[in-house]
């Protein structure tokens, strides 16, 4: 018996946004392009393994589920699985592979993987939620959209940290149906409470770059963008794109690769940087300061610089490619493979 994740989920999202849009009518742009956007991710035109993907989703056993913590570092579902539905899950969650962002835990104990799932995804994403986190201004009842969210790890963690609303988008075909597969077991976890909208979802997808999004919208008090800034041609568009989504006083959560210098320092790649092909800008944390006051952002700050390990990014079950270990200097892992220096990444948060 098939299940109707994805339809329910698509659902809701449009119910959303059809209720924001009687409050903010920019929210019917979106509407207007919400049935194509939805379309085209699942067209196997556009995407050859949509139908898989989907067929995954749709085959994931229904479940009892006790409880949801979208605040553990490892998100939580707590359910008791049966070997039968055990196998079945853990095959359809493994076609849905590789799995970049988590971690996950449906069923069992953390740390048993005889009675549960844990996918253990390529990327400790819980290291970079504690290391954000103490530094965000309130999510509590707030609207959120999350760019380049990946399979959703961190947009769950947004709405366990009790945002109203969390709008996650991405284009990937792949980290779209590994959301719906979460949401499969999540349920109505996420839900409202408050009699308005009892029993709504909070956290939605939409599988869109940040560029699809009608422009200026400012919809959002909070807007993330995680590992994100790099992989743009134009990182003054995608920082004004960002801007253009918030509310006037909303919070920008800026998150990715820099190098050391002053102001003027900034790293043009000649060809691949750590085996990526699409790295176009690395800054110094004071020249992304500069950047950020150009396009109009206020009150800058820098909360974190980190250095990624091969701890928090490495392959894994769930994720057997090539990982950070394969693209830095096997001589010297202060440096790249192409002879950079190796990923550190800055979060810095500032206001419109």
């Amino acid at each position: 018996m098939l299940n109707d994740t994805i339809i329910n989920a698509e659902r809701e999202l449009y119910l959303t946004l059809l209720e924001l849009a009687q409050q903010q009518p920019i929210a019917y742009e979106w509407l207007k392009q919400l049935p194509t956007w939805l379309n085209e991710i699942k067209d196997k035109a556009n995407y050859a393994h949509a139908p898989a993907y989907q067929a995954s989703v749709a085959r994931l056993p229904n479940l009892n589920v006790n409880n949801v913590d979208l605040n553990s570092d490892t998100l939580t579902i707590d359910t008791s699985l049966n070997e039968s539905e055990r196998k079945q899950a853990m095959a359809l969650l493994k076609q849905l592979m590789p799995w970049r962002k988590g971690p996950f835990q449906i069923g069992g104990q953390i740390g048993d993987d005889e009675s549960g799932i844990k996918i253990d995804t390529e990327w400790h994403s819980d290291w970079k939620w504690q290391r954000v986190a103490p530094h965000l201004g309130e999510l509590k009842g707030r609207r959120v959209l999350d760019v380049g969210g990946g399979s959703g790890y961190h947009g769950w963690r947004m709405a366990g940290a009790g945002a109203d609303t969390v709008i996650i988008i991405d284009p990937s075909c792949l980290f779209y149906h590994q959301f719906m597969a979460i949401r499969h077991f999540v349920g109505t976890a996420d839900a409202h409470t408050h009699t308005k909208d009892r029993g709504r979802y909070r956290t939605h997808y939409i599988p869109v770059p940040l560029e699809a999004l009608p422009a200026h919208s400012q919809l959002f008090d909070t807007v993330f963008s995680m590992g994100v800034l790099y992989h743009r041609q134009s990182p003054f568009e995608h920082l004004q794109q960002l801007r253009g989504q918030l509310v006037k006083g909303g919070e920008l959560v800026l998150e990715t690769l820099v190098i050391e210098g002053d102001a003027n320092t900034v790293l043009v790649p000649h060809d691949r940087y750590a085996q990526m092909n699409n790295v176009y800008f690395l800054p110094s944390v004071a020249a992304l300061i500069g950047w950020l006051e150009k396009v109009g952002f206020s009150d800058v700050r820098c909360v974190d610089v980190a250095v990624t390990s091969t701890e928090e990014q490495r392959k894994t079950e769930w994720m057997t490619y090539h990982s950070l270990a394969d693209f830095l200097d096997p001589n010297d892992s202060t440096k790249t493979m192409e002879g950079y220096p190796a990923p550190m990444r800055a979060t810095l948060i500032a206001k419109r």
